[in-house]
């Protein structure tokens, strides 16, 4: 596609102009003016530049490797709960402890963690096995074996239960009681993520600080969400890595948009929580690891349109560059990827 065929992308962008055609075809870079369509006041525009952007990568790649059939049972953490005799003890005398108890909080937080870990390496090795995930990442394009092992992705498909004890022991209600607390479970007792793809986010020492889940079951009573987060605000950023290893960020509106980017190439890619989903761990990444420039590719929707706005006049204050990354009206980046893909 050459660049004047390209232009009829913009739909109304007006003073727009492109400054970056990628490798086959694969994503439009436009630059937006004083006269953009973001309607940012004269001296706040994007910043300009004569040569193309350093953002750059392979096309949308064809990666069709089947996954390997690969069984893991949950192990629950009650198993070393054994059973405690009780009754005094004759002729020995009791020894006090050495080692400093901990913070009844902090034992809390380390079993949370703890069991989150091993929800994630359950559901990963779910989705391994399970056709219907695995159907519905190709139907979205996202068949790189890489990226399901890189990003831990998982199933949940109510099978958690089957790995706890019964809910009639100790042990069991314990367990159960725990995974409420943490947003696996429901007070129903039902798994949150049920008939859900889920994605994990890890923080710098790779603990599980949050999970999104995709619904990919048919035939969904009408009103279900298809999109599911853990309890509580958002924590954490998706793909920390990218902040560390460039000082230029591509900014997905969506976790699945985000994948779609990795896949073709572009490591350097994060996730919003939706459009209303730029938290402040996400500022808080940027100003750790100095990240100077930010291509949104935030949905070409009104609510997408609003938000990228919203955010750009909020990074160019702070010092940063901004890009927005504009597809053809009403597609967000997948739709975008799977349309010139050809899938």
């Amino acid at each position: 596609m050459d660049a004047e065929s390209a232009s009829e992308l913009g739909d109304g962008v007006g003073a727009g102009r492109v400054v970056a055609l990628l490798p086959e075809g694969d994503i439009l870079l436009w630059l937006a003016d004083e006269a953009c369509e973001l309607g940012l006041a004269e001296g706040s525009s994007f910043a300009e530049r004569d040569e193309p952007s350093a953002l750059s990568g392979p096309g949308l790649r064809e990666l069709a490797r089947h996954v390997g059939s690969v069984r893991a049972s949950f192990s629950a953490a009650a198993a070393a709960a054994a059973p405690i005799k009780r009754g005094r003890q004759v002729g020995k005398v009791a020894k006090h402890s050495t080692v400093t108890k901990l913070d009844a909080a902090v034992e809390q937080q380390a079993a949370d963690e703890s069991v989150l870990e091993r929800v994630v390496g359950y559901y990963h090795e779910t989705l391994k096995e399970s056709p219907e995930a695995l159907e519905y990442l190709a139907s979205r394009g996202l068949r790189s074996t890489e990226m399901i092992e890189r990003f831990r992705l998982g199933f949940a498909n109510r099978t958690l239960g089957y790995r706890l004890p019964h809910k009639n022991r100790t042990a069991g209600a314990e367990l159960r009681g725990q995974l409420e607390r943490v947003g696996i479970y429901r007070e129903s007792g039902h798994e949150h993520f049920n008939g859900s793809l889920v994605i994990p986010i890890f923080d710098e020492q790779g603990r599980v600080t949050e999970m999104y889940g995709r619904k990919v079951t048919p035939k969904l009573r009408p009103g279900t969400p298809l999109h599911l987060y853990m309890p509580g605000p958002h924590r954490g950023v998706w793909n920390i890595e990218a902040f560390q290893a460039s000082r230029e960020v591509i900014l997905g509106e969506a976790l699945i948009d985000a994948l779609t980017f990795w896949c073709a190439g572009f490591r350097n890619v994060t996730a919003a929580y939706g459009v209303e989903g730029f938290t402040e761990d996400h500022w808080k990444a940027l100003e750790r690891y100095g990240t100077e420039r930010v291509y949104i590719a935030y949905d070409r929707d009104e609510a997408g349109d609003r938000a990228a706005e919203k955010l750009a006049t909020e990074l160019m204050a702070r010092g940063i560059e901004c890009f927005r990354v504009l597809f053809p009206r009403g597609m967000d980046t997948n739709a975008y990827a799977l349309k010139e893909g050809g899938d």
